[in-house]
């Protein structure tokens, strides 16, 4: 009967040992794929995110926002005038030089609303190649090599059945986290791309507002919203490339279930980096 409880045994114990690695090459594949993923998603300009969800926007934008955005503009451009008027003595000391300078701005404005859809654009494609450029840079870092389990799998070929067996649960939930931690990054990156596309619905309003100095810090604080959501991208890819690197160390670590645990710290890390994203942005950029 030894014969046969040694062979049960040893059944056993390849059974779990495959399990356990079986979870963790998913994880890490999954590690590899999500960096693939948001580097292509945060990567990809609002034209080409989603070219009828950005014409549809476009459309809205151009027909319902800009001629409010007009209007704003002509009561910004006469509220300037005044202002440049009655600012040289209550009009006892006017110089004709005032008016080409009004007639100036006011041409620069105008031009600046007119083209405002490419102005916010020409935003997303700078971010955009800045994101493209650490992709690439950060793909090479980061991508876990399956050999690197080789070792974790001598280390559990010498553990018994009860350590693999919880091991082995251990291993299943933190699977389950990397479904989570998914579904918080698919929220997180199309969050982002829904929030741009709402920036850029009503892009025209505070543009209008530039051509004056007390008022202009509405059109001020858009374009550093702008670039914060912008790169945003760059932050998120950051914050995937770190957890990325991070997790290549537990095929190493010599302790299966201490590594286990230590890629659950590192998920619930990345899912409150991925939050902070934002407001980090903004700070940088001084928005608010």
């Amino acid at each position: 009967m030894g014969w046969l409880t040694d062979w049960i045994t040893d059944w056993l114990k390849g059974l779990l040992i495959d399990g356990i690695m079986g979870n963790l090459s998913g994880l890490f594949n999954d590690v590899n794929n999500q960096v693939g993923e948001v580097a292509t998603q945060v990567g990809t300009s609002p034209a080409a995110w989603n070219a009828g969800v950005f014409s549809l926007i476009r459309q809205l934008s151009e027909t319902v926002v800009l001629p409010i955005a007009g209007i704003i503009l002509t009561f910004v451009m006469c509220y300037e005038l005044i202002g440049m008027i009655i600012d040289k003595n209550n009009l006892h000391d006017i110089d004709s030089w005032i008016f080409f300078k009004w007639f100036f701005k006011t041409a620069v404005a105008v031009m600046i609303l007119s083209n405002v859809f490419n102005i916010v654009l020409a935003v997303f494609d700078v971010s955009q190649s800045v994101v493209n450029s650490a992709a690439g840079v950060i793909s090479n870092q980061t991508a876990v090599d399956p050999g690197m389990l080789d070792n974790l799998r001598t280390t559990l070929e010498g553990m018994d059945i009860g350590p693999l067996l919880g091991l082995w649960l251990q291993s299943f939930i933190i699977q389950l986290a990397t479904v989570i931690l998914n579904i918080v990054i698919f929220v997180i990156v199309y969050g982002r791309m829904i929030e741009i596309y709402l920036l850029t619905s009503l892009a025209p309003i505070p543009f209008a507002t530039l051509g004056n100095r007390e008022i202009g810090g509405v059109g001020q604080n858009y374009i550093k919203s702008l670039l914060a959501v912008a790169f945003q991208g760059f932050l998120i890819l950051v914050c995937i490339a770190i957890y990325a690197v991070l997790v290549q160390s537990i095929a190493t670590s010599g302790d299966p279930i201490g590594a286990v645990w230590t890629v659950l710290g590192y998920t619930v890390l990345l899912c409150f980096t991925l939050f902070k994203t934002g407001s980090l942005a903004k700070s940088i950029f001084g928005a608010h």
